[in-house]
């Protein structure tokens, strides 16, 4: 599905950030658009940014239910500097918070957290439930070769006495 993405530009606070852009929401459905100016109030201006397609995959119906189950629903928008003439590269649109985090681990990409509309929480809960699996547990089996009789490779070979591979060689002893 095409989601929109429109970002806020306000100004900054400091001297050495001009302006603070910030993910403001998601519009679902949307058409293309780079950077078009949707309204301003005062020296805030809301853009729509970019319009990238949100996918869904059958694999990550676990991490979507988790997102749909929060207090606040999300779509995740991550974004890094532009590179050309606009201020922000939109670089991914996700429902999965799992993604985002490996996103936001790397410290590279700006990641925003945007309410979902209700219309998108409907799309992505009949998703989940379409395709959700619940994963069998299976229990591990030991097997059942003994590992304790024979000590290969454990302390140092230079220590003679059987007993205790552990022992520091006494002064008495003659090490080479």
């Amino acid at each position: 599905m095409p989601v929109g993405i429109v970002i806020r530009r306000v100004p900054g606070v400091t001297r050495w950030a001009k302006h603070v852009w910030k993910a403001v929401a998601v519009l679902p459905g949307a058409g293309s658009a780079n950077w078009k100016e949707l309204r301003r109030d005062g020296e805030a201006v809301e853009y729509h940014a970019a319009t990238l397609p949100l996918e869904l995959f059958r694999t990550d119906t676990e991490a979507y239910s988790h997102g749909l189950s929060a207090k606040v629903p999300a779509i995740y928008v991550v974004m890094r500097p532009g590179e050309g003439e606009a201020p922000l590269d939109i670089v991914l649109a996700t429902a999965s918070p799992y993604e985002a985090q490996d996103y936001a681990d790397t410290g590279e990409e700006l990641v925003e957290k945007v309410a979902m509309p209700d219309g998108l929480i409907a799309w992505i809960r009949d998703f989940v439930q379409l395709h959700h699996e619940d994963e069998v547990f299976i229990k591990r089996r030991r097997d059942k070769t003994r590992v304790d009789r024979k000590e290969d490779g454990i302390g140092d070979a230079r220590i003679r006495q059987v007993s205790d591979v552990y022992r520091a060689p006494s002064s008495k002893e003659t090490v080479h």
